[in-house]
C-alpha cells in the first residue's frame, strides 16, 4: 500500500499538493485546507498510530480518497483508485459505479441513501446537490468532521477497518439551530486494493440515524436564520 506522496502541507493526506497536483481540477477552484480537522483529529483522536504503522497507513488512505471524493471534479485527477473499476456500496445496497455514484449525489448524499418513505427522512438526498449537501454539513460542523481508523482487521488487498467520525455542531443543520454537542459515527468500511494499489472496491456499513439523530436534536430554527447559515460565504475555503 503506497504511501509516498505525502506532502508537507498535509501530514495525513497525499495527492494534495505538488507538481502532480497543478492542473486539479478543484471543486471549489483550489485545493482544500485541512488545518481546522487537523487540529480536531489531533485533540479529539482516542488511537495514535506508531509511524509507519499498518494502521497509520490505512487511516491516511481513507483520508486521501475522502479528500479526492469530495474536492476533485475530473475522474482523471483521482489518483487513490481506478475510476475504470472502481464500485461503491452502502449497508448492502446495490452496488454502483463511480458514475452512477455522482448521479447519487455524490460526497455525503451517496453515503445518505435511505429507503425510509421522505416524510420521515429529515434530510433527504433525493432532493440534495452535491454543492447543497456539503454546505449543510460544512455549516453544521464549522471545524470540519474528523476521521480516526480505531482497528484494522485485515491488510492489503482487502482491508477491513473499525471507524469513528465526529464533529461539534455548532453550525445550524437543516433548519435546527447547533447545540455545541460533539456528534459521533461509528461504522466499518472494507476497501479492495489492485496490484497497482488503487482502490476498486468500496463498502461501507453504518447507521446514518447516529449521525443525523445528533444533527436534529436542536429547536427548529426560523426561516430568515436558516436562509442567513445558507449564504455563508466562508463555506467555500473549507474542506
Amino acid at each position: 500500500m503506497a504511501t509516498s506522496g505525502v506532502e508537507a502541507q498535509d501530514k495525513y493526506r497525499s495527492y494534495l499538493h505538488g507538481e502532480e497536483e497543478k492542473n486539479t481540477k478543484w471543486r471549489f477552484g483550489a485545493p482544500p485546507n485541512y488545518d481546522l480537522v487537523n487540529r480536531l483529529f489531533e485533540e479529539g483522536r482516542t488511537k495514535i498510530w506508531p509511524p509507519g504503522s499498518l494502521e497509520e497507513k490505512v487511516q491516511n488512505l481513507v483520508k486521501s480518497w475522502e479528500m479526492e471524493m469530495f474536492n476533485k471534479t475530473c475522474s482523471d485527477d483521482y489518483k487513490s483508485i481506478d475510476p475504470n473499476k472502481y464500485t461503491f456500496s452502502l449497508n448492502g445496497r446495490k452496488v454502483v459505479t463511480l458514475e452512477e455514484k455522482r448521479k447519487l449525489g455524490g460526497g455525503y448524499n451517496s453515503f445518505l441513501q435511505t429507503s425510509l418513505p421522505e416524510k420521515l427522512r429529515g434530510y433527504n438526498p433525493a432532493e440534495e446537490t452535491v454543492d447543497s449537501s456539503h454546505r449543510a454539513f460544512v455549516t453544521a460542523f464549522p471545524r470540519g468532521f474528523a476521521l480516526e481508523v480505531l482497528r484494522v482487521y485485515s491488510g492489503p488487498p482487502v482491508i477491513v477497518y473499525k471507524f469513528r467520525h465526529w464533529g461539534f455542531m455548532e453550525g445550524a443543520f437543516k433548519g435546527h439551530e447547533p447545540t455545541g454537542e460533539m456528534v459521533e459515527l461509528f461504522g466499518m468500511a472494507a476497501f479492495e486494493l489492485d496490484e497497482q494499489e488503487k482502490i476498486v472496491k468500496v463498502e461501507f456499513y453504518f447507521d446514518r440515524g447516529e449521525l443525523l439523530g445528533g444533527l436534529m436534536q436542536g429547536a427548529t430554527l426560523d426561516s430568515s436564520s436558516v436562509e442567513e447559515a445558507a449564504t455563508c460565504p466562508f463555506l467555500k475555503n473549507t474542506g
